[in-house]
């Protein structure tokens, strides 16, 4: 059993606070509500820093969450529910812990007086700047339930590629971490036992065996100082990327790798990009605006600033087509549609399109992507593991030779 902090509210709208036993967050919330209580701040006592707000401060909701949160909300919206009720009912719901604190927060603040897109803009590791603008133009613009579904097709649009691209990078990721392995223990624990019997032998080692064996020899002396050096690298690295210098550099490195991998990221920016933009102006966001999210959220250092620059052109008075035709990043399919779209006056409807077109291009990259990295990296793999092989046995060759 674990003590909860709770306040609560009760049906004649009376604040009651206090503290009860319970295993999990779920069971306190169901004894409050067996008491006639709806709990406006629920957190385990020692934990969470005191508030709604602070609890889901530290902890990101799950993208599955959301999209269900969202689809459930707009159901409830459709029917005619009000947004504090429709809250209620889907923190009673929701079987994720962070995003029912969440739904709390916000519902209690929307009580209070905010708007619906004021308070979940107050917590930006659940609702990002996409959602909170589309939520905003929804709205202002009365379709709050039919910007709530667009939220969810969008999220579920983006896990999709995300899953796809993940996917894709396990085989790659396991062949890498297999081929280090193997090499770190023939150097430490097979060549060796080879070296301990070249010289009972004696004699003059082939060059390529003697570089084995001096790699052996400093990895096996200098493991405790070679491990934290490669560990401290790849942390520095990771660090670094975490920098804008650093995102930028190694965003534009991406996009120029060989065997079609740069390709491939950047489809995956164009379909994020075209997903993006349609749904920000089919939802009603100012274009501007719907051009600056869309860029924040396009996950490419290079693609965020060619879009902010096709941003600044926009603001001048500019068709968004004429920049997009002049960056070198954007495809010129893009640009072409962007201009039928902005001369029929379907837009939001071209791009949709050019997601579509896009998502599908991202599978067929992956799936060739894929075909031409495991044949390499198993190439790769049997010649390192063939090179210390063949170095091994060239002594013994040539002690046979000198026998006969």
């Amino acid at each position: 059993m674990a003590a909860f902090a709770y306040s609560a509210i009760n049906a004649q709208g009376v604040v009651s606070i206090g503290e009860l036993q319970a295993t999990d967050l779920e069971q306190a919330r169901e004894q409050l509500r067996q008491r006639g209580l709806l709990a406006e701040r629920l957190d385990r006592v020692g934990e969470a820093g005191g508030s709604a707000a602070a609890t889901s401060s530290g902890k990101k909701v799950t993208a599955k969450a959301l999209q269900v949160f969202s689809r459930q909300f707009a159901t409830l919206i459709s029917a005619g529910v009000s947004v504090v009720a429709a809250l209620v009912i889907l923190e009673e719901q929701t079987e994720d812990d962070n995003l029912a604190v969440v739904i709390a927060d916000v519902r209690s603040k929307v009580e209070r007086g905010l708007l619906l897109s004021e308070a979940m803009g107050s917590h930006p590791k659940a609702f990002d700047t996409l959602y909170v603008a589309m939520v905003e133009a929804g709205e202002a613009a009365g379709v709050l339930d039919t910007v709530l579904d667009r939220v969810a097709i969008q999220i579920e649009k983006s896990e999709a590629i995300k899953r796809r691209v993940k996917s894709a990078m396990i085989y790659p990721t396991l062949v890498l971490c297999f081929a280090t392995l193997v090499l770190i223990g023939m150097l430490m624990f097979l060549v060796p036992i080879f070296v301990n019997m070249f010289k009972q032998n004696g004699g003059q080692l082939p060059t390529l065996t003697q570089y084995i064996v001096t790699a052996s020899n400093i990895v096996r002396s200098w493991w405790y100082v070679i491990f934290p050096v490669f560990g401290g690298a790849l942390w520095s690295i990771a660090r670094f990327k975490k920098t804008q210098q650093g995102r930028d550099l190694w965003d534009a490195l991406v996009l120029k790798l060989p065997m079609r991998i740069g390709a491939t990221v950047l489809k995956v920016s164009m379909a994020r990009v075209s997903r993006t933009l349609a749904t920000l102006i089919a939802s009603g966001v100012d274009i501007i605006k719907a051009i600056d999210i869309t860029a924040h959220t396009s996950g490419n250092a290079v693609v965020e600033k060619s879009l902010l620059d096709v941003e600044e052109r926009v603001q001048e008075g500019i068709p968004i087509a004429q920049p997009l035709l002049e960056s070198p990043v954007f495809p010129i399919m893009i640009s072409q549609m962007v201009k039928i779209g902005e001369e029929t006056g379907e837009l939001e409807l071209m791009l949709s399109k050019v997601a579509d077109f896009y998502e599908d291009e991202v599978d067929a990259s992956i799936s060739s992507l894929t075909s031409i990295i495991e044949p390499v990296m198993m190439l790769g793999v049997g010649c390192m593991v063939g090179v210390i092989v063949i170095s091994m046995y060239l002594p013994m060759f040539k002690m046979l030779q000198t026998i006969h």
